[in-house]
């Protein structure tokens, strides 16, 4: 059974992080960054050439973690496969014991690096998810063909956006993908805990059960913040926070001290966590630390999480 679930249903508060695998065949600093990470998270999301940058595969760097002792979160993407590709990826991944995946339609190549790339969206995240759960019903391939050894176990996971509008179309989204077999769920970064609680709300009253879990990021500089405003969809770092970090820039300027700003982003993502915790806001967080996963470890250690495998 997936590790993930496992910690999702005792009851335990879930913790995972995010890595993306390298841009190119040298997977070193990833797998120094896994040592740091393991026994501290229960899972590590691997990234499926997030905003659709080219990189080494998310199944080359799961097998990667697998190995290492990690749990690794297969992320899937319906841009650049085919149903069938899909399908493929995943059983190769359930031959390793990999058996947690999250499903994303995955941003279109035209943002990206490659842009000559041509995109696939065969399926988004809804038909990824309902063709897994057929899969798992019927042990059948997209095809209605027999697998040898019978369909593989999943812990299936999506991702919504809590800061959208409007959000009944959020909601409705949401609804389609617990209905397709999602079993749990992962926000975009979040920033401001009384607009998570008042979308959990709504979750509430729409009648979807299902656990989310809080994504945080933690802020580097002022200027991380602002380029995320402008350029992310869903993400909406407050002013204030900015401010924070703007004086924590410029008091570090002042006394010759490096790297202020990104302590307090720690600091911050750190109290976010504790009171998600403590309110009970969620049953876990998603941290995503965008190439600084070697600070994940303190960020749990300032919000007094500590796991257990």
């Amino acid at each position: 059974m997936s590790v993930l679930q496992k910690a999702i249903e005792s009851g335990a508060f879930a913790v995972t992080a995010e890595m993306a695998p390298p841009k190119g065949t040298d997977f070193s600093e990833q797998l120094a960054a896994a040592r740091l990470l393991e026994g501290k998270v229960h899972a590590v999301n691997v990234t499926d050439m997030q905003s659709a940058c080219l990189k080494a595969s998310s199944l080359g760097l799961c097998v990667h973690l697998k190995q290492a002792g990690l749990e690794p979160i297969l992320q899937i993407t319906g841009r650049d496969r085919s149903r069938m590709a899909i399908m493929s990826d995943v059983l190769s991944a359930a031959s390793f014991g990999i058996d947690t995946v999250l499903a994303l339609t995955g941003d279109h190549p035209v943002v990206g690096d490659c842009r000559d790339s041509k995109p696939v969206y065969d399926l988004d995240s809804v038909g990824i998810l309902r063709m897994l759960s057929t899969m798992e019903e019927t042990g059948a391939d997209c095809g209605g063909n027999p697998l040898s050894g019978g369909a593989p176990r999943l812990f299936k996971g999506a991702a919504v956006t809590p800061v959208y509008e409007p959000r009944a179309l959020q909601i409705n989204k949401l609804r389609q993908k617990v209905d397709a077999g999602a079993r749990y769920i992962q926000t975009q970064g979040v920033f401001d805990l009384e607009q998570l609680e008042g979308f959990l709300e709504d979750v509430e009253k729409a009648g979807i059960r299902v656990p989310v879990m809080a994504g945080i990021i933690p802020l580097k500089s002022a200027g991380m913040a602002r380029f995320m405003n402008e350029n992310v969809p869903g993400i909406a770092v407050p002013e204030e926070m900015i401010a924070r970090l703007d004086a924590a820039a410029a008091e570090g300027k002042e006394k010759g001290v490096k790297g202020l700003p990104a302590k307090l982003g720690m600091e911050m993502a750190a109290r976010m966590i504790a009171e998600i915790r403590e309110k009970k806001l969620c049953p876990g967080v998603h941290i995503m630390a965008i190439g600084a996963e070697k600070n994940v470890p303190a960020i749990l250690d300032m919000a007094g999480v500590h796991i257990a495998l």
